[in-house]
């Protein structure tokens, strides 16, 4: 049975005697309240029938009726000798009821009691207990100032770098972190020192959370998990409270390890952004600085922390002695995601044709948290099926509704609409087999997925590319520019159906010509040096441009010249290849859906 504390305690009791003290009251019969010297004429003119002596109270019953009513009467009584003179005298007396014994003792304790009890929940309000609540009124007004770093105990992490795939190099850096963990005494007889901090670098769900905490799981220490956020309030100087009091906590319970997720929250650049009233984050990061640079170096603490957006950091942060280690940790390759495969797929019923290396394939610039959705959403297929086991289709079927959407057959074209998307569809395709260096398409559908895509064409890269060519980036302007080039040559009007092709298309080449020094007219120059981002994050919106008007003139006219040449490029392909068209468009209005095979076979330009 769980005790209580003391100051329910104390609380109890004094509730429990206040609830006795009215119930005694409350017990006692209700009688006509007299004057003693009222009492003395009643008794000598022989009215009073009987009474009750308890100490100084009498009470009694008349033999008959007092003017109001009454028949019960209760009086105090006087001293005799006092009562005789004051009734020589003619005057009206009456005695005081007294507390008693019991009435004495409580006046005398129950103040001290009430005191003392609102004095200690006030201080509990105040200062809260490490361990119980985290805010203003759960657990005191003082305890904001508490780190709310969750702790796990050495035995509480139950992962290990088996259960993480995907990422060999990052593993083999942790790894020596672990070993610090283990042995400090092999490190140290040379001169060495454990690394203060290790960053973690890498985009959304690549797996940096799960990577800290397989350290933890592996070195068997002490694992304070935090997030940059939960540093930061409306009170000034809590965040600096707060990281004092988790590197405390940690200095306690060395060797340890602190994680500190999306970093970026709590260590941005100071005066990074035009926006003022910045001292509260600052004070924070200050703080933080302090603790990482006044570490002992024989305090086993090791500080791992993730973000996915470093160029916004304080260099300070990045120095060398505060987060010696930055450790990417990006999307998976082909090897990789075969092995991230493995490990979600363990717990699976698969079916003999289910081939990792094929789904694997399908699914470039998938990060580890992509392919644990892929598997639950290839499980939930074939439930929907009521199959035995989860075959290859179900991974297709998964892949298209997490690229392209969720399939919206309600949603009914009339035939013009429907005309329109299947040409366009088919353009796209028709321009991607027909194009070297465009990938390879897989299959093309009329069928409504998602927010907004009345249709969609899949295609996928035969291998994982780091680099691409000039002419990889026209041969994806051309393909973008086909659903566009395939309603100019089979309508009079064109739709709005290539907005989304439009924009992709102008950002790859706005990207050729700021970035990347492909136009010939404006030289290999790189105009948008400082752009602002990284891990395919977005820039900063302050950014100052850095060339004239006359340039930024001609970007523009090379921006549109680059997108008019691939609309052309489009046009050509499908002059070339208009029976093509007419065929595949008429398949699609017929089947909704075809595969690379059903696709009519397009020759390039030149030689038809």
């Amino acid at each position: 049975m769980r005790k209580l504390p003391y100051i329910q305690l104390l609380w109890l009791a004094a509730i429990i005697t206040m609830m006795l003290v009215s119930l005694t009251q409350l017990g006692a019969i209700p009688a006509e309240q007299m004057p003693y010297s009222r009492f003395q004429q009643l008794l000598d003119d022989g009215r009073i029938a009987r009474v009750t002596v308890a100490g100084d109270t009498i009470r009694g019953e008349l033999k008959e009726k007092l003017p109001n009513g009454a028949t019960s009467f209760v009086t105090q009584r006087v001293p005799p000798e006092i009562a005789t003179a004051l009734s020589a005298h003619g005057v009206e007396y009456s005695g005081a009821p007294g507390m008693g014994a019991f009435g004495q003792v409580l006046s005398w304790i129950m103040p001290p009691l009430l005191f003392v009890g609102i004095w200690i929940a006030a201080s509990r309000m105040m200062s809260g207990g490490r361990g119980g609540g985290g805010g203003m009124l759960g657990g005191g007004l003082l305890s904001v100032g508490r780190s709310r770093a969750k702790l796990v105990a050495e035995t509480g992490v139950r992962t290990t770098f088996d259960d993480v795939a995907g990422v060999d190099e990052a593993k083999e850096e942790l790894h020596e972190i672990v070993d610090f963990l283990k042995r400090p005494d092999e490190f140290t007889r040379l001169g060495a020192h454990m690394p203060r901090g290790v960053l973690l670098v890498g985009p959304p769900g690549t797996g940096k959370t799960l990577l800290a905490r397989a350290v933890a799981g592996e070195a068997g220490v002490p694992f304070f998990a935090t997030n940059g956020a939960e540093f930061v309030e409306m009170f000034v100087g809590v965040g600096a409270a707060r990281v004092r009091d988790l590197f405390e906590q940690a200095r306690e319970a060395a060797p340890c390890i602190i994680f500190i997720d999306e970093l970026d929250a709590l260590g941005r650049a100071r005066h990074a952004s035009p926006i003022t009233g910045q001292d509260e984050k600052e004070q924070t990061l200050n703080q933080l600085l302090a603790e990482m640079d006044g570490f002992d170096r024989s305090v086993a603490v090791v500080i791992l922390a993730a973000t996915n957006r470093p160029e916004i950091l304080d260099p300070a942060l990045l120095r060398a002695g505060r987060f010696d280690r930055q450790v990417l940790v990006d999307r998976p390759e082909k090897k990789g995601r075969i092995d991230i495969l493995k490990v979600h797929l363990v717990a699976l019923t698969l079916a003999p044709d289910v081939d990792l290396a094929e789904i694997a394939a399908m699914t470039p610039g998938f990060t580890g948290a992509d392919l644990a959705n892929l598997a639950n959403e290839a499980a939930v297929q074939a439930t929907r099926r009521r199959a035995a086991a989860i075959a290859m289709q179900d991974f297709t079927a998964a892949i298209e509704r997490i690229i392209a959407g969720l399939e919206k057959r309600s949603r009914v074209l009339i035939p013009r609409e429907r005309r329109t998307v299947a040409y366009h569809e088919m353009g796209h395709a028709l321009v991607a087999m027909a194009t070297p260096g465009a990938d390879p398409v897989t299959k093309v559908s009329i069928i409504p997925r998602g927010i907004g895509a009345l249709g969609y064409t899949m295609s996928r890269p035969t291998e994982d590319r780091f680099l691409m060519g000039r002419s990889e980036l026209e041969a994806k302007l051309a393909v973008l520019m086909g659903g566009r080039a395939a309603e100019m040559l089979t309508g009079p009007d064109i739709s709005t159906g290539a907005a989304d092709d439009l924009a992709r298309a102008t950002d790859i080449a706005r990207g050729m010509v700021l970035r990347y020094g492909m136009d010939d007219t404006l030289g290999p120059v790189a105009w948008d040096t400082d752009e602002g981002h990284f891990l395919d994050q977005p820039g900063a919106f302050w950014r100052p441009r850095r060339f004239s008007e006359h340039t930024a003139r001609e970007i523009d006219q090379a921006v549109q010249g680059t997108l008019q040449r691939a609309l052309e490029r489009a046009l050509e392909v499908l002059r070339a290849n208009r029976a093509a068209l007419d065929a595949g468009a008429n398949s699609l209005l017929a089947l909704e859906t075809l595969t690379v095979d059903q696709i009519p076979r397009p020759v390039p330009p030149d030689a038809a």
